[in-house]
């Protein structure tokens, strides 16, 4: 994939995998994410989120490191979860990354001893990571990347303060959301959270926005 300083295991993962022409959200987003600026970033399903965060996950950690998770994806689903592991097996066959999976049906006392042994990166639902993070006494200092995945569906579900006292327990890390729609409630979380977030806006949204907003809008009257 033609991406600017991509390392070459990951450039060489994607080639085999048949990735060989970036979306425009994932190549106009790498050097802004690579630099570690906070980031929020709307676009449609075709423009490729969830390979950008594998792909930029792999690219900052490049291989495994002492115990504790050095990134953390939130996702909306047991099926996200299960996804986006199964990306970081495809993307990831030339490094040895460690990653871990969670959501809320599981057993959250394996899970800690799972980790426990040393993992790099950590993907789960809002809830069960909160358990964990609230419970399990990580090393939430070695934290590069925060990252929540569908933020628009985790606000419109009331899951803001979960993300937030997450957030809040991560002293200093690259925060990055991703969304369908850039909502008010997206854009006030992000100021809330993040160090001059970095805004990218993939096509036309603003129809979507508004069809996003009108509904929100009916669930609350």
């Amino acid at each position: 994939m033609k991406l600017k300083k991509i390392n070459p295991g990951l450039a060489e993962a994607l080639a085999e995998a048949g990735f060989t022409e970036p979306t425009d959200l994932q190549k106009e987003t790498f050097g802004t994410l690579k630099s570690g600026a906070d980031c929020v970033i709307g676009a449609s399903k075709e423009e490729g989120k969830t390979t950008a965060i594998v792909i930029n996950v792999i690219q900052k950690l490049d291989k495994a490191f002492q115990q504790s998770p050095r990134a953390l994806i939130v996702v909306e689903t047991k099926e996200k979860m299960l996804e986006v592991l199964q990306l970081f097996r495809d993307f990831g066959q030339h490094t040895d990354l460690r990653v871990y999976g969670v959501h809320d049906k599981g057993d959250i006392d394996y899970d800690k001893n799972q980790i426990s042994v040393g993992i790099d990166v950590l993907v789960g639902t809002v809830n069960r990571l909160g358990d964990m993070f609230s419970s399990a006494g990580f090393d939430v200092n070695q934290l590069k990347m925060f990252v929540v995945d569908d933020t628009e569906t985790l606000l419109k579900h009331r899951l803001e303060p979960k993300i937030a006292r997450i957030s809040n327990s991560i002293a200093k890390t690259q925060r990055i959301f991703f969304t369908d729609v850039i909502t008010e409630r997206v854009e006030l979380l992000a100021d809330r959270l993040m160090i001059e977030p970095v805004f990218f806006e993939f096509d036309d949204l603003e129809e979507e926005k508004e069809e996003y907003e009108d509904e929100e809008t009916n669930e609350t009257e």
